[in-house]
């Protein structure tokens, strides 16, 4: 198919479709950091400054993808709804197909909106297909059935033709194998910025790489290795936690400082999940109908509309499960010591709230506070 990227970013639905074969004809980014990006890793594609300034598709594009901007419907953004400033621009989407249509979309979004103001985001969306045609199917995917990230995302397929979405979406399923983890054996990544309400947590893997601030400061996650160290992962291990090769962002650092480079990853669409999207457009399998029964008024994990009827499906958000190395082996590059203060922070937190965490997770966490003390009275010693 010839695609359109629209709300490219640094080309993570670009890249994935590529590798199944797919080439893109035209890119859509406003922000310079991933226009940088573009540039050097799609040399010669046209990319467009600004989705509301694109007056049309290209004639023979047969498909336009997006990961439309997040920040009104997470739980980490604003929550302010579909009608908000970033995620509102999806509406552009449906203007340029009002004015040259093409036969399939596909888009991406965070989980959280198919709850979100009661679901208000995923039933605008659906409405605003149906009112042009298209039948559609959408399910949670979980960028862990590729590599060590725990990140679900919400995956939209709509079409015009006769094809049934729900091939591409369910043809695939796959039981993730059981966990079997301990502190000492295993990496753990999570979120030091949490810990009284919540945590960011993950056995074997990280939590869902976030996109930081707009103005530089990053977020990453820690990561408590086996033999006790407690890092932040290089920025190049996140790109690769992504599916992008490693210092795929660093044309971003002539465009803005290098810290954004979290950003561009946090906000990016994971490149196998698109790959595997990719492949399925390309030779759709069979949906099980067994797996249908009814919407109960809430919008479920997955489901397809056929033109008449919306049904939920029962399945789960693993299409596949790729073997990968544990996460500790996976880190290729050097990560950065989690800073006492920030240990120190998190500690307190945890201390005030009421969560439960792992036996002896604690216990790592002052050892590894104690012994950045410990390094950093040497060095004012010194």
């Amino acid at each position: 198919m010839r695609v359109a990227g629209l709300f490219a970013g640094i080309g993570g639905f670009e890249r994935g479709l590529a590798a199944a074969g797919h080439g893109t004809a035209l890119a859509c980014e406003i922000w310079e950091p991933a226009r940088a990006v573009l540039a050097a890793r799609f040399p010669g594609l046209a990319v467009a400054r600004d989705v509301a300034a694109l007056d049309r598709l290209p004639e023979d594009v047969d498909l336009v993808v997006g990961g439309f901007p997040c920040q009104d419907l997470s739980q980490a953004g604003t929550t302010a709804g579909i009608d908000g400033g970033r995620s509102g621009l999806v509406g552009h989407v449906f203007r340029l197909l009002d004015a040259r249509p093409a036969p399939w979309v596909v888009l991406e979004n965070v989980s959280f909106m198919l709850h979100l103001d009661r679901g208000r985001a995923m039933t605008r969306l659906v409405e605003a297909f149906e009112a042009r045609g298209y039948h559609w199917a959408y399910r949670v995917v979980n960028s862990l059935a590729f590599l060590p990230q725990r990140r679900e995302r919400v995956i939209f397929v709509a079409t015009t033709t006769a094809v049934d979405p729900a091939g591409v979406l369910f043809a695939d399923d796959a039981a993730p194998p059981a966990t079997t983890t301990a502190l000492g054996t295993h990496a753990h990544g999570f979120y030091w910025t949490e810990g009284v309400r919540g945590l960011g947590w993950a056995a074997d893997a990280v939590p869902t790489l976030k996109n930081g601030s707009t103005v530089g400061i990053a977020s990453p996650p820690a990561v408590l290795l086996p033999d006790g160290r407690v890092v932040t992962p290089d920025i190049r291990d996140a790109e690769r936690l992504q599916g992008f090769p490693a210092g795929w962002t660093e044309p971003a650092t002539a465009a803005a400082r290098g810290s954004l480079r979290w950003a561009l990853v946090g906000n990016a669409v994971t490149v196998p999940v698109a790959e595997w999207v990719g492949r399925r457009l390309a030779s759709p399998g069979v949906h099980d109908t067994a797996r249908d029964g009814p919407l109960d008024g809430r919008w479920p994990r997955a489901a397809r509309s056929d033109g008449r009827d919306r049904r939920a499906v029962a399945i789960g958000a693993f299409p596949v499960w790729r073997d990968r190395p544990p996460l500790a082996a996976f880190l290729s590059h050097p990560g950065k010591p989690l800073s006492s203060r920030a240990t120190r922070g998190f500690l307190g937190r945890a201390g005030r709230g009421t969560l439960r965490f792992a036996p002896g997770f604690l216990d790592r966490l002052r050892d590894h506070l104690g012994r950045m003390d410990g390094a950093a009275q040497g060095i004012a010693a010194e």
